[in-house]
């Protein structure tokens, strides 16, 4: 018996009945020989980790774009926030925690540079749309190329929990598996309090902003308020699934105070007037740079230049650009507009 085996078989024993076990998975599009030492949700992992994709989020932008020091949320610090909530929380409901922790990593490697502004417009000019999570299965599906071909060959399950990690409330999770479930929720539970924690920090906000009534019932600091979340999302959860309602859910009060608490942080934060200025200039740089690659195509990268040719030119760039860091972007957006400097050498300080 193989170590995968026996891991396969300890799964039987402890996880419980309702978790996703990796010896029931829908498979991977390429077959493959299964790995002597790893599940298939543990090769899963480990492939997001390596990839090129995941390594960018430490310089994509959270929120805040070019915050000048490194206290504040990246795109990758959220991410590992994300993956030790969902991993707390699955140990609570004895789910797949290898699984849990491949959907978490990989949920957001489709994210743009500059937030969900640089969503936001590659949304209005790709005439196909453009949303991060689906994006982020074409990363791990078209984008990242593996030893046989195009795509990290994921499994089905790793691959549906990523793209339905979006959204706060979903009337159908049948398509989904409650690690999907319990990262989709952990998704929102550290990111909405983390920005609460970075506006603070830059000022934007003060605590005594926050409508009281959520504060109230959430808590009044960072930990009370990730502590009351995790905790109620654990034990309303278990309630759930004792009465055979396999759904992974926050308790009504909380769910309503935590959908309250979003939609403030929309208005005062995310689409606020004090991150406007930032935001008008990211709109700027990724508007100019997709209009110049639309126009001048045959200037992508080789890779980028296959996608336009196989799958149309704005297909092409939407991907270039989705898959730039923030410093990237600014980079060739300034090689593109400003004239380089001269060169001084020694002789001009002589002459």
């Amino acid at each position: 018996m193989t170590i995968c085996e026996e891991l396969q078989n300890l799964e039987e024993s402890y996880l419980a009945p309702y978790a996703m076990k990796s010896s029931q998975t829908k498979g991977r599009e390429r077959a493959e020989e299964p790995d002597l030492l790893r599940t298939c949700f543990m090769r899963d992992r480990d492939r997001i980790i390596h990839s090129k994709s995941f390594r960018r989020l430490k310089h994509k932008t959270q929120v805040y774009i070019s915050p000048g020091n490194d206290h504040y949320r990246t795109r990758l610090t959220h991410t590992l926030e994300v993956s030790q909530i969902s991993r707390t929380v699955g140990k609570a409901l004895r789910l797949n925690l290898d699984l849990i922790e491949a959907i978490a990593l990989g949920h957001d490697v489709g994210h743009t540079p500059f937030s969900h502004t640089g969503e936001e417009v590659l949304n209005k000019l790709l005439p196909s749309g453009f949303r991060h999570n689906e994006n982020s299965v074409r990363v791990l599906t078209r984008i990242e190329q593996g030893k046989k071909g195009p795509g990290l060959n994921l499994t089905q399950e790793t691959l549906q929990g990523v793209l339905g990690h979006s959204g706060l409330e979903k009337k159908d999770d049948n398509d989904n598996t409650l690690e999907g479930q319990v990262v989709r929720f952990s998704d929102k539970i550290a990111y909405i309090q983390h920005d609460i924690d970075d506006s603070i920090r830059a000022g934007v906000l003060k605590l005594s902003d926050i409508p009281q009534e959520y504060l109230q019932v959430l808590g009044y600091d960072h930990s009370a308020r990730i502590t009351t979340l995790v905790q109620d999302l654990v034990q309303n959860s278990r309630k759930n699934f004792a009465v055979g309602r396999l759904k992974v859910s926050l308790s009504p009060s909380i769910n309503e105070a935590l959908k309250g608490l979003r939609k403030f942080m929309f208005e005062m934060v995310y689409k606020g007037p004090l991150c406007m200025a930032e935001r008008q200039k990211a709109i700027y740089v990724v508007e100019f740079l997709f209009a110049y690659y639309v126009k001048n195509h045959e200037e992508l990268p080789e890779f980028y230049l296959k996608i336009a040719l196989d799958e149309g030119v704005e297909r092409g760039v939407a991907d270039y650009i989705s898959g730039m860091t923030d410093n990237y972007c600014t980079n060739v957006f300034k090689e593109l507009v400003l004239p380089r400097s001269c060169i001084q050498t020694k002789r001009d300080f002589e002459n």
